[in-house]
């Protein structure tokens, strides 16, 4: 007869591998931009390996273990109000199912037909500065990710949802000291490139087409019944989003905290 400790996801840290750093690696741009963009300082990737098949009907308890287990409360940060980042032992758990079925880029053709950015050369077209949910817009592209009423149908709620719109809207948001960008084309570089490095992509054998198989939580964590994790306050720019990949049996944690 199981016991619970039995049914319960059990991690351990893969320490060969991290996402952001093996992007880092290959490319010394990404750096400087996410530097760029304020966001460095404040993002964190780590990968685990867990050690039982996962069926997402039971993204609620695998993110209860995983924020249960003393390896993964020993290796997430919280960020102070003194900038110092320091480990926390969290007891609640929150999740959203986040959808991850788009397989390539033209997902944001739509961008250069919407007046948010020029279709000749990539240019964001600016506009006067306005705020919208705590940010300074100086431009039509962050209207676009913030669903300003101008751009609400362009992409439907469900296409918002899509995690390769939310890297690429967060990326587009950066950190609270941002150097914006003139043109799109940083922007859709490096959304791509974290894509592919935190999903999977599997290829059917009949028909040769391809899909996503990872399965992607946006989750947060309380302290005593407080939100603690990723942020104590809520901000769009302080997420956290594990990415489970069944066929490896590693989990990987993307996360960022404005403040």
């Amino acid at each position: 007869m199981s016991t619970d400790l039995e049914d319960r996801f059990e991690f351990t840290l893969v320490a060969h591998y991290n996402p952001l750093q093996d992007i880092e690696t290959k490319s010394r741009e990404t750096i400087e931009l996410f530097e760029k963009w304020g966001m460095s300082s404040r993002m964190k990737s780590h990968t685990f390996f867990f050690n039982k098949f996962f069926q997402p009907y039971q993204r609620e308890a695998f993110a209860k273990d995983f924020f249960a287990s003393s390896v993964v409360s020993s290796t997430l940060q919280v960020l102070t109000p003194l900038e110092q980042w320091v480990s926390l032992n969290m007891d609640k758990v929150t999740v959203e199912q986040v959808n991850a079925s788009i397989i390539n880029m033209d997902f944001f053709d739509r961008l250069y037909t919407s007046g948010a950015v020029r279709e000749s050369s990539g240019s964001i077209v600016k506009c006067f500065d306005e705020m919208i949910d705590e940010f300074l817009v100086s431009d039509e592209l962050r209207k676009v990710v913030l669903g300003d009423p101008v751009y609400e149908s362009l992409y439907s709620t469900e296409e918002r949802n899509e995690f390769l719109f939310k890297i690429f809207a967060h990326i587009v948001l950066g950190g609270p000291v941002n150097q914006y960008e003139d043109n799109v084309k940083p922007y859709l570089d490096t959304a791509k490139l974290l894509y592919k490095s935190l999903v999977s992509v599997v290829k059917d054998t009949e028909t040769s087409s391809l899909s996503i198989s990872s399965t992607v939580l946006k989750v947060g964590a309380k302290v005593g019944g407080i939100k603690m994790f990723p942020s104590s306050r809520e901000h769009p720019q302080s997420f956290c989003y594990l990415v489970i990949d069944n066929i490896k049996r590693h989990v990987t944690v993307w996360y960022h905290i404005w403040s």
